[in-house]
């Protein structure tokens, strides 16, 4: 090392160096966790069951170089052979995309399956919360939430998206709640998870994937990535243990098509009904809806993924920023009294060349 200085890092609850950890980080996400540097989680069941092959490969990759634009670093979540990835190579996101392995779609409930069995598996919102707090990555951009199932108050059918919401501390980027899903009742189950919810736009109008415009209104709205993210410090300052959603409205140019598709939704609705229950609800619905819309609805859906990785990329960069310039005037942390390769809270030190 010569004359070369080392710096002490920490990252998260997690040491990213070691080997026995159950997460895969890779370096380039590693390298930006270290430095503080903006990262942006990313789940994998849109491309291991959200979208056909090749579409789910190209958004997949294209998600990623928006990210990367605004100046994040993505980081898919997924899991590999049972091994849970962040962060994957460009041969590891075709290995999903193409679907050759059988592949579970992984919540939390699924980890410890998935996991001793050594699978594959497409995380969920809520098995993607879980491992990027896991990681310390604070903003995640999927499409959409899940939330409560129509007639639910008869099937109890409600995603675990929302209870996970409830007691993780991830800032989720979506277009609102799947569209096939009752919005009101998803609202008011946030609400009593304690989940803050807000839009980020103009006004609260709540949006429901495919629209701007739900019927329902948010508790509050964010007119900047900026404001999201002082919304976001406040949040951790606090050290508040639930999430927190940010809803992205569809770009306008494609609210046309969103009107046109809620009546395909309406329709492939009533088929799941009599068709599928559980975990192959949402799945159903969806390819019905493509093939109905005669594909418009994947294009509107791609649309929508993008326009939530530029915001939460721009949440991201402007959360770090705050942070930046917040530990900029904090006092150096080096006490005589420390013991030598722990940190203050007693979390193990990593020691990064500077040079």
């Amino acid at each position: 090392m010569g004359s070369q200085t080392l710096r002490p890092y920490t990252v998260g609850r997690y040491n990213l160096r070691n080997k026995s950890s159950i997460l895969a980080v890779s370096r380039e996400v590693e390298l930006a966790l270290s430095a503080q540097e903006p990262v942006v989680a990313l789940e994998s069941t849109i491309i291991t069951h959200g979208m056909p092959y090749p579409q789910n490969l190209e958004t997949a990759v294209e998600v990623e170089q928006i990210i990367r634009k605004e100046g994040a670093v993505p980081a898919t979540i997924a899991i590999l052979r049972g091994q849970v990835h962040v962060g994957l190579s460009a041969v590891e996101l075709e290995t999903l995309a193409e679907k050759k392995e059988p592949c579970v779609k992984t919540s939390r409930r699924d980890f410890p399956f998935v996991l001793a069995k050594g699978l594959n598996g497409g995380t969920t919102v809520s098995g993607t919360m879980l491992v990027a707090h896991h990681a310390g990555i604070p903003v995640f951009v999927t499409g959409g939430i899940g939330g409560v199932h129509r007639g639910a108050e008869n099937t109890l059918d409600i995603s675990a998206d929302l209870t996970e919401l409830g007691r993780t501390p991830v800032a989720v980027v979506s277009a609102g709640v799947k569209s096939i899903l009752d919005v009101e009742k998803t609202l008011e189950y946030l609400e009593t998870q304690g989940v803050c919810v807000s839009v980020l736009g103009s006004d609260n109008r709540f949006p429901d994937f495919f629209t701007r415009d739900s019927g329902c209104k948010a508790p509050c709205h964010v007119e900047t990535p900026l404001m999201a993210a002082h919304m976001m410090n406040k949040w951790q300052e606090m050290k508040i243990n639930s999430g927190m959603l940010i809803a992205v409205p569809i770009p306008e140019e494609h609210q046309a098509e969103g009107k046109l598709i809620k009546e395909a939704i309406d329709i492939a609705v009533k088929e799941a009904e009599l068709a599928v229950s559980g975990r192959e609800v949402t799945p159903f619905i969806l390819q019905r809806v493509f093939e109905i819309t005669g594909g418009q609805s994947l294009k509107s859906n791609i649309a929508l993924i993008k326009n939530n990785a530029k915001a939460g990329a721009q949440i991201a960069v402007e959360l770090a920023r705050l942070k930046s310039s917040t530990s900029s005037f904090l006092p150096p942390t080096d006490s005589p009294t420390k013991k030598s390769g722990t940190s203050e809270q007693g979390r193990p030190v990593c020691f990064k060349d500077d040079g």
